[in-house]
């Protein structure tokens, strides 16, 4: 009798183990056919969230990016209106992370790149006039016009520059930032080096402002830009419980990660060669197929078929 019920068990298991290991990956939830994503006006995110959104394309899915700024963007994801970050600056944004880990408001999916930098720059022949640090600002505030150039208001680097200035750490007491948009503080650094004036701003990589300009980055802004210039790591955020609604999705921006020369490739198509940010990530990745791989590896479209054959039609790959 046992042998009988056994061979019974083996017969059931020997069915059903091809269609077991046929199943795909559990299917997301029907409110997951839309990713939403924010963008800061950056345009290391606006590549990044160009990428990803030709990657949802071919699976099947929609991309919806809402261009808000950094504490905005923050306060969306607590709220529930944003689904995925891709521009997490640490430990720039610390505070902002201790304000959504207190909320139980946000889920770390994965670190997308490594060997960023982000801190105060100077053009290299301010930098040969002696401006090499921090601490030599302040002996040239008339050359500077006591004005050091950030990002958009609300950002968490301008407000370290604000609170450097505040606490009148490196005697730039008096000092202002000019706050405006990525774009237009390039633009005040063209001019700048254009005439060989001085000027002061907020330089990162990946960007292209990294061979568009000769700059030196400052040493010395540790204790508000970290060490090793501002090193950072940029990492990929959900607002907590969609991975687990959409485990097929959160799989692909589990694997999504970049470097420092595939984003700088990215930002000059758009800067440089003005190109629309859909079409740059097409251009990227059909000059760069080997990538979507390791970015796809399990991950299904959104109807559940296989993510990979799917991604390269729609490239035309």
């Amino acid at each position: 009798m046992n042998r009988s019920l056994l061979a019974a068990a083996a017969l059931s298991l020997a069915v059903l183990c091809p269609v077991l290991l046929a199943a795909p990956a559990r299917a997301d939830a029907p409110s997951c056919k839309t990713v939403r994503m924010s963008d800061p006006g950056w345009t290391d995110i606006t590549s990044t969230n160009a990428i990803a959104g030709a990657l949802l394309g071919g699976l099947g899915y929609e991309q919806d990016v809402k261009t808000l700024s950094v504490p905005i963007g923050y306060e969306s994801m607590k709220n529930g209106n944003i689904d995925v970050f891709l521009g997490n600056w640490m430990p720039a944004q610390q505070k902002f992370i201790d304000a959504l880990d207190k909320a139980k408001a946000a889920d770390v999916l994965a670190t997308n790149l490594k060997g960023a930098k982000f801190t105060l720059a100077v053009p290299s022949y301010v930098a040969e006039a002696g401006v090499k640090d921090f601490k030599d600002l302040a002996a040239h505030a008339d050359k500077f016009g006591s004005a050091i150039y950030g990002i958009e208001p609300g950002a968490p680097a301008n407000q370290n520059i604000q609170k450097m200035i505040d606490a009148d750490d490196f005697g730039l007491k008096g000092w202002k930032v000019v706050e405006s948009g990525e774009q237009a503080m390039l633009a005040q650094v063209k001019r700048a080096t254009n005439g060989k004036d001085w000027i002061v701003f907020l330089a990162w990589a990946p960007h292209p402002m990294n061979a568009n300009f000769d700059l030196t980055y400052l040493s010395g802004g540790d204790a508000y830009f970290g060490p090793n210039f501002g090193g950072a790591d940029v990492r990929t955020l959900a607002r907590t419980g969609w991975a687990g609604e959409c485990p097929n999705a959160a799989k692909l921006f589990k694997q999504l990660t970049f470097d420092l020369p595939m984003e700088n490739a990215m930002m000059g198509l758009i800067l440089d060669d003005g190109k629309e940010p859909a079409a740059a990530a097409k251009t990227w990745l059909k000059a760069h197929p080997d990538v979507l791989g390791p970015w796809l590896e399990g991950v299904t479209t959104f109807d559940g078929k296989p993510g990979l054959p799917a991604v390269k039609a729609s490239l035309g790959l």
